[in-house]
C-alpha cells in the first residue's frame, strides 16, 4: 500500500501524521509513504529523522497585512500544485492524507484533481482554515471531537476517530511519580500549563499551591522551562507540592496520577482520553478561534472533564473545584471515561481508510 501524507507547522499537526504512519507501518506489510511538508518549518527536521521520505515545498500562510507576501505566495502555491501533481503521478499513492497546516492545501488539491482517494484529519474542535477550505469533495474526514462534524457538511463522509496521538500514549513507558518526590501511595494531582507554560496561569497557581498544604494529596506542578526561575524565586510551598520546570514524557507520568489540571490542547486531550485520566481543563484564551475552549467544552458535555475558564478563574475558585472533584466527582468522571470506545484512534483511522479503498 502507498500513502502520501502532508502536515506542517506545529507538533499538533505533525505528530498525529506520524502516528498515522506508524499505524499503517504496523498493519501493512509492504507499506510505502512520502511526507510532503514545508521547506522551512519543524517537520523538515522531524520527519527525515524518523526515516520517512520527505518532499519539501516552499509555501507560506496568507498574511492579513503583508500584501506583497500574499502576491508572492499565490505564485508559490501554483508552483507547489504543479510539484504535488508530479509527485502523485510518479508515486501513484492509494490514498493522500492531510493532517492540517497550510502546506496541505496544494497536496490535497492535486489529489482531488487526479482522482486519488483522500482523507483529512482534524485535531481541534473548531477546524483550522486549511482543513475547512479543502474539505469539499474529500472522501473521508476524521474528527477528534464529535461536535466538529457540523463544519464538514460538504465532505462525502465524516467519522469520529479521536486523535491518533492518544494511541502513542498507550505504548509509552510509565514514569513513577516517586521520581518527583511523591510518595508511592499518595493521591496525586498533576498541574501543567501547556508545554511552554503560562505566565498568567502560573500566577494563579502560585497562590493556589500555597493553600493546599493541609490537603491529603500531593501535587506536581510543571511551570514550563522559561517560567521556572521566576516561579520559585522567593516562594515557599507546602511539603506536598513539588515544582518542576519540564517533564519530557508527560504521558508516561499521566499513567501514575489521579487527576490532571491542564490546558486543553488537542494532543493533551488525546492522551487524557486514551489513558482515562480525570481532568480539570483551563483552556488557553490565546489561541485561534478560541478552539481550546471548544475542545474542553466537548469533554465537559461528555461528563469526562470539568471546564473552568481562565477569565473567571482565581485561586480560591480552583481550590473549591479541585476539592469537589477529588471528594465527590472523580468516580463519575472515571466511569464516563471508561465508556469511551476502547478501540484506539489509530485503529479507527486505519479501518476507515481501508473501507474507502
Amino acid at each position: 500500500m502507498r500513502m502520501i501524507i502532508s502536515a506542517g507547522g506545529t507538533g499538533g499537526h505533525i505528530y498525529p501524521a506520524l502516528a498515522i504512519i506508524k499505524k499503517f507501518q504496523e498493519k501493512e506489510k509492504d507499506f510505502e509513504v512520502i511526507y510532503i511538508g514545508t521547506h522551512n518549518r519543524m517537520e523538515k527536521d522531524i520527519v527525515p529523522e524518523a526515516g520517512i521520505k520527505y518532499v519539501p515545498i516552499e509555501i507560506y500562510g496568507l498574511s492579513k497585512t503583508n500584501m506583497i507576501r500574499n502576491v508572492k505566495n499565490i505564485f508559490l502555491i501554483n508552483k507547489a500544485k504543479k510539484k504535488c501533481l508530479e509527485v502523485i503521478k510518479e508515486f501513484k499513492p492509494d490514498i493522500v492524507v492531510g493532517v492540517g497546516g497550510y502546506v496541505t492545501y496544494p497536496v490535497m488539491w492535486a489529489a482531488k484533481k487526479l482522482g486519488v482517494k483522500t482523507f483529512i484529519h482534524e485535531q481541534n474542535s473548531i477546524p483550522g482554515k486549511a482543513n475547512r477550505f479543502i474539505s469539499k469533495g474529500i472522501d473521508l474526514i476524521g474528527v477528534s471531537f464529535s461536535n466538529s462534524k457540523q463544519y464538514f457538511r460538504n465532505a462525502k463522509k465524516v467519522v469520529y476517530t479521536g486523535n491518533p496521538c492518544g494511541s502513542n500514549a498507550l505504548t509509552i513507558p510509565k514514569i513513577s511519580k516517586t521520581n518527583f518526590g511523591v510518595k508511592k501511595d499518595s493521591k496525586t494531582i498533576l498541574v501543567v500549563a501547556g508545554s511552554l507554560g503560562s505566565g498568567s496561569l502560573n500566577e494563579i497557581m502560585k497562590v493556589f499551591l500555597s493553600l493546599v498544604g493541609d490537603d491529603p494529596y500531593e501535587f506536581i506542578f510543571v511551570t514550563g522551562k522559561s517560567h521556572y526561575d521566576d516561579f520559585i524565586e522567593g516562594a515557599e510551598f507546602p511539603k506536598n507540592v513539588h515544582i518542576v520546570p519540564y517533564i519530557d514524557n508527560m504521558a508516561g507520568l499521566m499513567k501514575d496520577v489521579d487527576l490532571i489540571i491542564s490546558r486543553a490542547g488537542a494532543s493533551t486531550i488525546s492522551e487524557i482520553l486514551a489513558l482515562k485520566v480525570p481532568s480539570i481543563m483551563i483552556p488557553s484564551p490565546n489561541v485561534a478561534n478560541n478552539h481550546q475552549y471548544y475542545n474542553a467544552l466537548d469533554l465537559s458535555n461528555m461528563k469526562v472533564s470539568v471546564l473552568m475558564e481562565e477569565k473567571e478563574l482565581n485561586p480560591e475558585k480552583l481550590l473549591i473545584e479541585y476539592r469537589d472533584v477529588m471528594q465527590n466527582k472523580i468516580k463519575d468522571l472515571k466511569k464516563n471515561l471508561d465508556k469511551i470506545s476502547k478501540e484506539s484512534s489509530g485503529d479507527i483511522i486505519y479501518k476507515s481508510i481501508k473501507e474507502i479503498l
